[in-house]
């Protein structure tokens, strides 16, 4: 498993600060011991393109299915809590 975290630690590394911040986050606190379901939306998340990733975020876009949504809320939630 550490293989994987490593992978996909790298492909939290966006063009966005912001970004790299919540996805890192997610990775080192939440990523293992998440749902299977929840493991692979994050990794379809990180397909996404930054720009559009950073309007889910925002609220300015929604995810195209509920799972990708869900994942974005709990994200954003942990941010919110860690402040």
């Amino acid at each position: 498993m550490g293989g994987e975290i490593g992978k996909l630690r790298w492909r939290c590394r966006r063009g966005m600060r912001e970004l790299d911040v919540l996805l890192t986050r997610y990775v080192d606190e939440e990523y293992r011991t998440a749902a299977p379901e929840q493991q692979e939306a994050f990794r379809r998340l990180l397909d996404i393109q930054d720009p559009i990733m950073h309007a889910y975020f925002l609220g300015r876009e929604t995810p195209p299915d509920t799972e990708l949504a869900s994942l974005i809320a709990r994200i954003a939630a942990g941010v919110r809590n860690a402040r």
